[in-house]
């Protein structure tokens, strides 16, 4: 207990006095007695979360308490119960945060208060930039859980030992009334846990272990990314209503892949450098331009069986049996009957001309005359339009089985092409609903 001369902080200074030169040994009477240190934390700001180089910043209220049993003094005697004096003037304990990754640059409060009772408080702010590893596979719906380590650098638990003085609920209620400082992280708890960890000796350390857990605020990432790609993704979808066979549909759908390449480079920043994991949102993105893609090539085929190969020969056999039989009535396009023959090449008129003129040819050769001459003639002519006709509509049937072909496959394509976007949807919808 320390004597003053008189009811005045001057008085008491000088009684302390003696006190500052034992500022480098730990203030016990007994070295078997272990000190015990309080440590508490208040967040004020969540400054960034750096995904390339998985750090946390954050803003911090840190607060040390212990007991110095040399500053104890009567409050009547020496008229104060509490006195501010510097920090170098006294021992403080080496409270460190293992995940701390850079210097501390909040503004340094040189002063600590003493009470009467020996109890020393020391409180100063500290600009945490910490080591985390950060899990951004639910990009933009994550959840990051980073932790603060506080210990002792060079005291054991025989010499030194770590507590906490609020409840994890009075922590996080306190944290989030003085947040000032959120931006697009929202703080979610913070919870504590004591651990007993072996050193290189014998001794173990107490150590102080904050799980500070921080959510995301999707809003920004759901209206610039999210909600434009399902737009482009419903335009190329409508687009295979689009009549292939009167409209320039490859030149509509590269327009869009054009203009979504562009989307994404612009909006790249906006995007998580990947680590160990794809986000699923760069999942997404990468499906919707392939869908896209998919989609043009769909129909440079479509086109080519609409005009290219229907210009050449008939279709295959196989493929006339797996899309004209198979597929056609799976998509309400059953194959069409064929149509009834000219008639034109069944004319009985015609017919006759033409018979008599192959028989002419076979009899024996007779005087000719004028008449006889004149229906040969006629029959040729007959011969060679009949020829004509059959040349014609042997080409429009293939032309026209080409064309049914093609509409089929569009909508095959269509229709799978509506199945596989539900399916990957809700699949990537379900995934960040779990996850969040």
């Amino acid at each position: 207990m320390l004597n003053c001369t008189s009811p005045n902080p001057t008085a008491l200074l000088q009684a302390l006095s003696p006190v500052f030169e034992l500022n480098s040994i730990r203030p016990v009477s007994n070295l078997s007695t272990h000190t015990m240190v309080s440590v508490e934390f208040i967040m004020f700001g969540i400054l960034g979360v750096d995904e390339k180089a998985q750090l946390l910043t954050t803003f911090i209220w840190q607060f040390l308490v212990w007991e110095n049993e040399f500053m104890r003094w009567d409050p009547e005697q020496c008229g104060s119960d509490w006195l501010t004096i510097p920090r170098e003037k006294l021992w403080v304990p080496d409270i460190v945060i293992n995940e701390f990754m850079e210097k501390n640059t909040a503004p340094s409060v040189p002063y600590v208060y003493i009470y009467s009772d020996g109890t020393v408080l020391d409180d100063q702010p500290v600009k945490v930039i910490s080591s985390c590893r950060l899990d951004i596979y639910l990009f933009p719906f994550d959840t990051q859980n980073c932790s603060f380590s506080f210990n002792s650098y060079i005291l054991k638990t025989n010499d030194m030992q770590l507590q906490t003085v609020w409840e994890d609920d009075f922590r996080n209620n306190i944290s989030k009334e003085v947040m000032t400082t959120m931006g697009e992280w929202q703080l979610v708890e913070i919870t504590v846990m004591k651990l007993e960890l072996p050193s290189s000796t014998q001794a173990t350390y107490q150590e102080l272990r904050y799980h500070v857990t921080v959510r995301r605020s999707p809003t920004m990432y759901v209206v610039n990314l999210l909600l434009p790609s399902c737009f482009l993704i419903a335009v190329d979808l409508f687009s295979f209503l689009l009549p292939p066979q009167s409209v320039d549909r490859s030149l509509f759908k590269m327009t869009l892949i054009l203009g979504y390449t562009m989307f994404l480079l612009i909006m790249n920043n906006l995007l998580p450098v990947t680590g160990n994991t794809i986000p699923l949102m760069n999942v997404f993105l990468s499906m919707c331009l392939v869908l896209m893609v998919g989609s043009l090539l769909e129909t440079i085929v479509i086109t080519n069986l609409l005009c290219g190969f229907a210009k050449n020969s008939a279709a295959p056999w196989i493929l006339r049996v797996v899309i004209l039989q198979f597929f056609g009535p799976l998509v309400l396009l059953p194959p069409k009957p064929k149509a009834k023959e000219d008639t034109v090449i069944k004319n009985p008129a015609v017919q006759v001309v033409t018979d008599s003129y192959k028989s002419l040819q076979q009899s024996a050769p007779v005087p000719r005359s004028k008449t006889v001459e004149a229906l040969q003639g006629l029959g040729r002519e007959l011969h060679q339009i009949r020829q004509q006709v059959e040349q014609q509509r042997s080409g429009c049937e293939t032309s026209e089985e080409w064309f049914q072909m093609g509409y089929i496959t569009d909508r095959v394509i269509f229709v799978t092409y509506i199945i596989f976007i539900s399916v990957s949807f809700i699949t990537i919808v379900i995934m960040w609903a779990q996850g969040s």
